[in-house]
């Protein structure tokens, strides 16, 4: 090696080390694309998360996408939001950013995001599994895999056991006893307790306002509402003000981390996604995901998958006549039944020869029974997969 590129080499250590020194952050620091056209707010609202972003974490190395701006970081010029997604695909592709964040980004069928967000009743950060794309056309399968998506990225953001709850909405029971059947059989899942009285892994808003789990299951519309009512309820809904954004799509074989933002969120949100994205790369999020599948269906993930997908049994059930036993009183309840699945409940203890009633308690769906049928209606149920 000749002087001159021996000169060269340890001026650029020294520079490294001076630099290094000045910003706290050794050693290689993660790449993270934004790309900045499309926004409701305009390129600079975007830019401005984006300096932000690297003002708030000298580990990252922040790289814009898009043109109509001047910066000091690193722009790689793109006319408009289709061009930029291409680059910014390619980039991902040949390892030259390890994480971006988009809007408008179309997802296949199996890859939703896990939004992040800032819980108001006691600031706690809160991952929604999902906000957006679709995991499964069924709703309980694609709930089953938002939970496995959930996990996997609170972990690559470094919570090593992360508690789950399931949004109280259709499809949480069938849900809840998936999961717990999964736990049954191995796979390692710490369920939340609800801070209301009566507990439980489903979740009221109480709990989503508390932050309750660490992961809050749900489907990607119903989390999409969420993500905007956390990000924006101090502006009226125009300025998304708080939070992480929607997160990264996350797929049991996704190959790359694309964080989502809505064309509504500003600069804060910008920068709390960019920081996001950086810490589910550093976390090897694709690997997360692939860790947890393995583990979910050497618990038996894939037949819970293929029960809840199949219909030959429901349209069976719907084409069976069921002729109710004689009227009685019922005044006892038994709670913990999915809403999707009440009806069936009740046919199935008419069958038994139990009088059995459907309703709504304040926890959500029961079945009423007389007093003395009910320990037999329970075991009934269980035997049933209904409870």
């Amino acid at each position: 090696m000749d002087n001159q590129r021996m000169r060269n080499m340890i001026g650029g250590i020294f520079e490294d080390l001076a630099n290094a020194l000045e910003t706290g952050a050794f050693g290689k620091r993660t790449r993270v694309g934004l790309t900045i056209l499309g926004s409701e707010h305009g390129p600079q609202e975007l830019l401005r998360g984006a300096e932000l972003a690297q003002q708030q974490n000298p580990d990252l190395e922040v790289v814009v996408i898009g043109c109509g701006v001047e910066t000091s970081l690193e722009l790689v010029h793109a006319e408009n939001e289709k061009e930029a997604h291409e680059i910014m695909d390619q980039m991902l592709l040949d390892k030259s950013l390890d994480a971006a964040v988009t809007m408008h980004y179309s997802f296949p069928i199996g890859v939703s995001t896990v939004g992040r967000v800032i819980t108001p009743g006691k600031g706690k950060e809160l991952f929604l599994a999902t906000t957006t794309g679709t995991s499964a056309t069924e709703r309980v399968t694609a709930m089953l895999k938002n939970t496995i998506y959930g996990i996997a990225t609170a972990k690559a953001c470094g919570k090593k056991e992360p508690t789950v709850g399931i949004l109280n909405i259709d499809g949480a029971r069938q849900v809840e006893r998936a999961l717990k059947r999964l736990q049954e059989q191995g796979y390692p899942i710490n369920f939340a307790e609800s801070a209301r009285s009566d507990g439980g892994v489903v979740m009221r808003g109480n709990d989503l306002l508390l932050g309750v789990p660490d992961v809050m299951v749900m489907d990607s519309l119903t989390g999409n509402v969420m993500m905007k009512m956390f990000s924006a309820y101090s502006s009226g809904g125009s300025y998304e003000a708080l939070g992480y954004g929607y997160g990264p799509g996350v797929g049991e074989s996704y190959d790359r981390i694309i964080c989502i933002i809505s064309r509504a969120s500003g600069a804060p949100v910008i920068a709390g996604a960019i920081k996001f994205a950086g810490e589910c790369a550093k976390g090897n999020l694709m690997a997360k995901a692939s860790e947890e599948f393995a583990a979910a269906k050497k618990a038996g993930l894939d037949e819970l998958l293929k029960a809840f997908a199949c219909p030959a049994a429901v349209a069976k059930k719907a084409e069976e006549e069921v002729t109710p036993p004689p009227a009685k009183p019922v005044t006892a309840e038994i709670p913990g039944i999915e809403i999707l699945e009440l009806e069936d409940a009740v046919q199935s203890l008419w069958k038994a020869g139990i009088y059995a009633q459907s309703g709504m308690g304040c926890t959500g769906p029961i079945v009423m029974v007389a007093p003395e049928d009910k320990e037999k209606a329970i075991e009934l149920l269980k035997e049933g997969n209904y409870l």
